[in-house]
């Protein structure tokens, strides 16, 4: 089975997914670090990310490999460097969106996404996951928050790992995220039809997953009938 989960910047999309692929034996695939690879390279080898043909040239020559950790954790590595917690960074942050808003780069990185996810037995979160990389997804959760609880939590994930930011210079990054993310041409954020909206909002982490672990039990349930 697959399971596509997309939502904005912040929504609770990555931890949420890890856990619900630990607890049903499923691999996890984080589509949107593949994006933050491409804009570490760029930004590593001085190539503005505004740059198309320069940056879509990186994607295609990058490889992208997601390891498990020894913890469970996920660990991103690019061209055999592990680079999980370089590509979290509020540089990678501020220079992502003409990334991930260029077609070429996507149309490279969700045909890699596709092959990674093929075989099924994968959660895999993102912006276009139910709508483009896995239309045919037998569960597709769409997550959303308000964007100052999303820009809270932005905060304390940076502020965690002993980066400084403002509160309005998260909040007003995040406004300018989900105004790219849902006007690019290709692979816009939006809503599969066919998808279950749970809003975050309020809810702790570990709701968010038993939710959408309920789910994938009952269409896992139905298919062994």
């Amino acid at each position: 089975m697959k399971i596509a989960i997309d939502g904005p910047a912040a929504s609770g999309k990555s931890t949420t997914a890890q856990r619900v692929a630990q607890r049903l034996g499923y691999r996890y695939i984080d589509s949107g670090a593949m994006y933050r690879v491409v804009t570490l390279k760029a930004l590593e080898e001085g190539i503005p990310t505004t740059d198309a043909r320069r940056v879509a040239d990186i994607a295609r020559r990058t490889e992208i490999q997601f390891v498990p950790g020894p913890d469970g954790s996920q660990r991103i590595f690019m061209d055999g460097r592990d680079v999980t917690d370089r590509i979290r960074t509020h540089e990678v942050n501020r220079h992502i969106n003409p990334v991930a808003a260029n077609p070429e780069v996507r149309e490279i990185l969700v045909k890699k996404q596709q092959a990674l996810g093929q075989e099924g037995g994968v959660v895999m979160d993102g912006r276009d996951i139910g709508t483009v990389v896995f239309p045919d997804a037998e569960l597709k959760i769409y997550m959303d928050a308000s964007a100052e609880e999303r820009a809270r939590r932005r905060v304390k994930e940076l502020h965690n790992r002993g980066i400084e930011v403002e509160y309005q210079e998260v909040y007003q990054e995040i406004l300018e995220r989900d105004r790219s993310d849902t006007s690019r041409s290709v692979g816009p954020l939006k809503r599969a039809p066919d998808a279950v909206v749970i809003d975050t909002t309020r809810l702790s982490v570990d709701e968010q997953v038993e939710t959408i672990y309920r789910l994938a039990r009952e269409i896992i349930e139905k298919q062994d009938c």
